[in-house]
């Protein structure tokens, strides 16, 4: 039996042929609408009138299966800091595509990869707040709302090394433990508040990955109905507030660690189980408070805090072949399949690549005509596949 612990894998890619303006640093150039018209013209899949943008991953996670979703705002809100980072922020009629888009990718990816031993799967966003400064260690290439939807062969990972527990990437500058030890009751007992019925609490160890032992420690959710239910909008709007519940929560804490005995947040999605659960539990305001205190002694630390939430939401098909919803507060510069205990590391080799590159590329064009066919957009045509 292999050893439980987090993977590192070596994915290989094909270098990208864009030029950094010089003096700009990258995540800067790939926020711009130079470079978001690259995306779309190199590695597009199908746009809809919603400017929804479907890509292959050039920078991918795996050449098993790997591609985006993203709400391409580039050529219509040209300040990054001002575009939509998570699904709250979206209109109603952009959301219900995105939800519909949603459904259909990962009902794609469980057909086409039916066995939970042999793959594991997973979708989901890692957003940040759009009150960081772009250059901060951990912001995202491109600053816009986009999901990703990632297929790993679990043979894979099997034969991949461990990596240490202790890699940057799978920390999150002590905050993870800190909630772990002080916090995680009162945000199980705030979360239950949520009126949830498709969306069923599940324990951690029966979520956790065989293989890794990630995700670690966090509130998880069992989709009962499993794919039937993603055809369903109240599993949606059920998703949506297991988000607006972490958000308050975490919007709480930090606006109390920056401001001792502050009230609710201004534009809370649940004031009153706010007031009640968390501003009156001497857990959660002890956390804050050596948070706070850590923060005026240490200059660095206080430095990597992320006073507005950044998160990662996933849904993902755990050993059992059920589908689980987690949510996680974002470490500090760490990838979405890290909270699966997933550390992959991008090689350029052009010659790896273009071996897997035609095996994804079929099933990437048989997904677009799923979308294409249920009238969620139309195809790009690139150098590497044509518009029908």
């Amino acid at each position: 039996m292999s050893t439980i612990g987090p993977r590192e894998i070596n994915v290989p890619f094909r270098p990208i042929p864009l030029d950094v303006p010089e003096g700009m640093k990258p995540n800067e150039f790939f926020n711009s609408p130079e470079n978001l018209k690259d995306l779309t013209e190199n590695n597009g899949l199908l746009i809809n009138d919603e400017d929804l943008l479907l890509y292959r991953k050039a920078l991918g996670h795996s050449n098993e299966f790997d591609c985006s979703i993203i709400y391409n705002t580039s050529q219509s809100v040209l300040n990054p800091l001002g575009r939509a980072v998570r699904r709250t922020q979206l209109p109603k009629n952009v959301r219900k595509v995105w939800n519909r888009m949603n459904q259909i990718i990962i009902g794609f990816m469980l057909e086409q990869y039916p066995d939970p031993e042999k793959h594991l799967i997973l979708a989901g966003e890692a957003s940040l707040d759009a009150t960081w400064p772009m250059t901060s260690a951990g912001v995202p290439s491109i600053r816009m709302l986009h999901n990703h939807f990632i297929v790993f062969d679990k043979q894979q990972l099997k034969e991949a090394p461990l990596t240490d527990t202790n890699n940057p990437n799978l920390t999150d500058g002590g905050q993870h433990s800190l909630f772990a030890a002080y916090m995680q009751d009162v945000y199980v007992e705030f979360l239950s508040s949520l009126d949830l019925k498709i969306l069923k609490p599940v324990e951690s160890n029966a979520s956790s990955l065989a293989l890794t032992g990630y995700p670690q420690g966090l509130p998880s959710w069992e989709i009962q109905g499993g794919i039937d239910s993603l055809k369903n909008i109240d599993f949606w709007k059920e998703y949506d507030q297991v988000l607006k519940g972490f958000l308050d929560f975490y919007r709480t804490f930090f606006t109390q660690v920056s401001s001792r005995n502050a009230g609710v947040p201004d534009n809370a999605y649940f004031p009153k189980e706010i007031e009640k659960t968390l501003l009156f539990n001497n857990c959660f305001l002890s956390a804050a408070k050596k948070v706070r205190d850590k923060c005026i002694e240490d200059a660095k630390y206080a430095s990597s805090i992320r006073w507005q939430p950044a998160f990662k939401q996933l849904i993902y098909r755990n050993d059992e072949g059920k589908l689980i919803v987690v949510i996680s507060q974002n470490s500090i510069g760490n990838a979405i399949t890290e909270l699966l205990g997933v550390v992959v590391n991008r090689t350029p080799d052009a010659k790896a690549y273009e071996q897997a590159e035609p095996a994804l590329i079929e099933k990437l064009l048989k997904l677009r005509s799923r979308l294409v066919e249920a009238d969620l957009g139309h195809g790009i045509k690139t150098q590497y596949w044509t518009k029908g």
